[in-house]
């Protein structure tokens, strides 16, 4: 059993609490929450779990309703919690991993808040300031140099010509995730105003519009990226008939390594990443482009793990741990 060392040299057992939504739900085979879980507690760290809406904050106090954790890799039994019990998440544990899913809405921000006043104490990971400050579909646009065209507005004349202008474009929510309300729309499309009317209806926020890359046809790149560092990357490939690579709509994964452009892309971006606390980022390059940094709970580690027989939770932990060394 492996334990983190302290700087004196003797091994000690760290308290981790994951903030996610029910590990009853996951799937162990593709999770990379339920990975990280695995490796923590393989190092002899103890685990907690709590949902994001026990979370709490009373007379300067955050806590969290959560329960002990453990946890294996058994279809039949893959968790087992304990009783529920309330922790002081500035006493109580040394590292909170953020791991919720979004929607990036009010609720994944109001939390946010709430954990940046235990910061100081606990190692928060991503750092919730960096997850708050850095919207997946807006961060790329303080790199305008890697990015495909790009507009976001909620002003539809605004949108009707940039679709004009280009003839083949994507249009999706800033806040959505997982492909969701992605849409393709090109010269032989005919639902381009009803898309239009459904972003208004449905969302107050505005809208991000891409030109289309046609290299998406072959799949868009997940890049791990550690501490700002590249580790690993899977190739995304959209099913047929469709625009989405995500894995959450269907995408299939296959093996790939690091072009110069993206190596380019990470080096570019890492060093922002870091000063941001973003230490486990997702970000997504189509062809020569990013298009996205996803900060808030990236996923690709366990398809990325059997395609090139690496251990990316090991890293992560590796870096997590070394993140609360330097905390002291």
């Amino acid at each position: 059993m492996q334990h983190f060392r302290t700087n004196t040299g003797k091994s000690m057992s760290l308290k981790v609490a994951i903030q996610m939504d029910p590990i009853e739900n996951i799937n162990i085979d593709k999770d990379s929450s339920f990975v990280l879980a695995l490796e923590a507690q393989k190092r002899g760290h103890s685990l907690y779990h709590y949902h994001p809406k026990t979370l709490s904050f009373e007379n300067g106090v955050v806590s969290a309703r959560a329960n002990a954790l453990e946890v294996r890799r058994d279809y039949d039994k893959h968790y087992t919690l304990g009783e529920d019990e309330y922790i002081d998440l500035a006493k109580d544990v040394d590292i909170v991993l953020i791991r919720q899913d979004p929607p990036f809405d009010m609720a994944y921000i109001t939390n946010t808040h709430l954990l940046e006043h235990v910061a100081d104490k606990t190692l928060v990971l991503n750092n919730p300031e960096g997850i708050r400050n850095s919207p997946e579909k807006l961060l790329v646009t303080h790199f305008p140099d890697l990015i495909p065209e790009t507009l976001i507005t909620a002003d539809e004349e605004q949108i009707r010509a940039f679709y004009a202008k280009h003839n083949n474009i994507i249009l999706k929510p800033l806040f959505g995730n997982g492909g969701a309300q992605v849409y393709h729309v090109d010269e032989e499309s005919h639902n381009f105003s009803t898309i239009l009317e459904m972003f208004a209806e449905f969302y107050r926020e505005p809208v991000i519009a891409q030109k289309y890359l046609p290299e998406a046809r072959n799949g868009d790149k997940r890049i791990i990226l550690i501490d700002g560092e590249p580790a690993g990357a899977v190739l995304r490939v959209p099913g047929k008939r469709e625009a989405r690579a995500n894995f959450h709509a269907g995408g299939s994964a296959a093996k790939t390594e690091l072009t110069e452009r993206e190596e380019e892309i990470c080096k570019a971006i890492g060093p922002e990443l870091k000063k941001r606390g973003l230490v486990f980022v997702g970000i997504d390059v189509i062809g020569d482009y990013l298009t996205e940094i996803n900060v808030t709970s990236p996923t690709g580690l366990q398809e990325i793990n059997a395609l090139d027989g690496v251990c990316l939770e090991a890293q992560l932990w590796d870096a997590f741990e070394k993140r609360f060394k330097e905390m002291g």
